[in-house]
């Protein structure tokens, strides 16, 4: 669990401005206040004093800012007692899942759908503009973010778009975030509510997660927002692995 969280410590600061208060690494992203994009997070064994908890939030108070955490709840058991008692509340608490090359299946695109990777800024745009709004976000997508998808490809981030081919519409999407020291993130899958339950989400999860393995990844992880697609991606070999809490200080 360590080495998962320690992934998270280098791949969450990319694009972002960060700063150490106490035992917390606090990430900042320049341009928006979503609170998904700015979190702090802890370090191993991290029992903070209650100065040093407030000294977190007033940093994102500073930047008109939620004060937020994400992290994995064996690698600081008890801070979470700590936060709570200090005024922060629990937002959601998720499975951590992880697959190995040995346990991988592989499920293929349905039939009328292509898993294809992106290749203009339209195709960019598109997919994220899908991915959004499938998890509830406004749809629209400036050139900036755009850019930033790009930019991301040429750092080792791997994306990936279905197609319907009748149409040529693209329902969703997924990415595998660079591999460091052999572990890497699967994120962002997501399918437009129409596509559902034709095991889209699947096939861009194994496609995916083979991609990562074959390129030498020996641990593939990810946080399923909620039991229904947790069962999808128990589906191609993930398996619980520990938890994930966010909490927050409204």
């Amino acid at each position: 669990m360590s080495a998962i969280q320690a992934y998270v410590r280098t791949t969450a600061p990319r694009g972002r401005e960060t700063e150490q208060v106490g035992p917390f690494l606090a990430t900042y992203s320049p341009g928006t206040p979503h609170p998904m994009l700015n979190y702090a997070i802890p370090d191993d064994g991290a029992k903070p004093a209650a100065a040093e908890i407030g000294a977190l939030t007033a940093a994102y108070r500073r930047r008109d800012l939620l004060p937020r955490l994400e992290y994995f709840t064996d690698v600081a058991p008890e801070l979470e007692k700590l936060l709570v008692e200090a005024g922060y509340e629990l937002e959601r608490r998720v499975p951590l899942m992880t697959c190995a090359p040995a346990a991988r299946v592989d499920k293929p695109a349905p039939a009328g759908i292509r898993l294809r990777l992106p290749e203009s800024a339209d195709d960019f745009r598109r997919m994220r503009s899908a991915q959004n709004t499938a998890f509830g976000e406004p749809a629209e997508i400036g050139d900036e973010e755009v850019e930033q998808l790009k930019a991301g490809r040429q750092a080792g981030v791997r994306h990936l778009l279905a197609e319907d081919l009748a149409t040529k519409t693209v329902v969703g999407g997924g990415l595998a975030l660079e591999i460091v020291d052999g572990t890497t993130e699967i994120a962002g899958i997501a399918v437009l509510e129409p596509f559902r339950g034709r095991g889209i989400a699947a096939a861009l999860t194994a496609r995916l997660t083979r991609e990562v393995h074959e390129a030498g990844a020996h641990t593939a992880f990810l946080t399923p927002g909620d039991l229904g697609i947790g069962n999808v991606y128990a589906r191609v070999g993930f398996r619980p692995a520990g938890e994930c809490v966010h909490l927050s200080l409204r």
